[in-house]
């Protein structure tokens, strides 16, 4: 049942963008089965996508990486400049570390591929949009390799006990919520903690936190 907002109940809202008509109808098939998961919109490149989740505000946007004229990494920067609140989890074939490093930089909540088996692929949408930082074990151990992403100049020592478990947690792939469950703190402060760790290790999001505490021996 749909809201005022024209939103429909507790289920996920999905934008896919994707240069590839075809891509598109068979992401489109397969979600339409799933009961929590309502296909909102489609985009065919990075600046109609940009409208689409600018009209639509879905919840998690599947979003390519190499699109003609604004590209899926251009368009992640542009929705963080507008402060759109949809997640975006990138699905793409390409795997060059120079593309993924650049699109967790610019805010990707997750970074997959699109051979993706299609149930885990639903299973990511969840996850993303629970607050989880979601990558597919082979990027997250390309990404540790690159000292820009997961050595800024913060180091362990500047964070509080509290600071280093919460940042266990997000390496765990917790949510806000979860964190605060887990601790026993309010969603309020479990935020401040994030920003405290943010700020206190120059880094930009939970990507880039989760891959520091495992660079940094923090986490497993």
């Amino acid at each position: 049942m749909a809201d005022s907002t024209g939103r429909s109940g507790s289920r996920i809202r999905v934008l896919l963008v994707d240069d590839h008509q075809v891509v598109r109808r068979g992401l489109r098939t397969f979600l339409e089965v799933q009961e929590d998961i309502e296909v909102v919109g489609e985009a065919s490149d990075g600046e109609e996508g940009i409208v689409r989740a600018e009209e639509l505000r879905p919840d998690v946007i599947l979003m390519d990486v190499k699109m003609p004229g604004t590209d899926g990494i251009e368009a992640l920067r542009r929705l963080r400049e507008l402060a759109n609140p949809a997640r975006v989890l990138i699905v793409t074939s390409f795997t060059e570390q120079r593309t993924v490093v650049p699109a967790l930089r610019a805010g990707a909540a997750g970074y997959l591929y699109k051979d993706i088996d299609p149930d885990a692929l639903a299973g990511a949408i969840r996850s993303v949009h629970a607050g989880h930082v979601l990558l597919q074990p082979e990027v997250a151990q390309a990404l540790l390799s690159q000292d820009d992403l997961a050595s800024p100049a913060g180091r362990p020592g500047a964070l509080t006990d509290r600071e280093r478990e919460v940042l266990c947690l997000i390496a765990d792939g917790r949510s806000n919520r979860e964190i605060a469950r887990a601790l026993v703190l309010s969603e309020k402060t479990v935020k401040t903690h994030v920003s405290n760790i943010l700020m206190k290790l120059d880094l930009s999001d939970r990507t880039q936190a989760a891959l520091w505490a495992v660079r940094h021996g923090i986490a497993d």
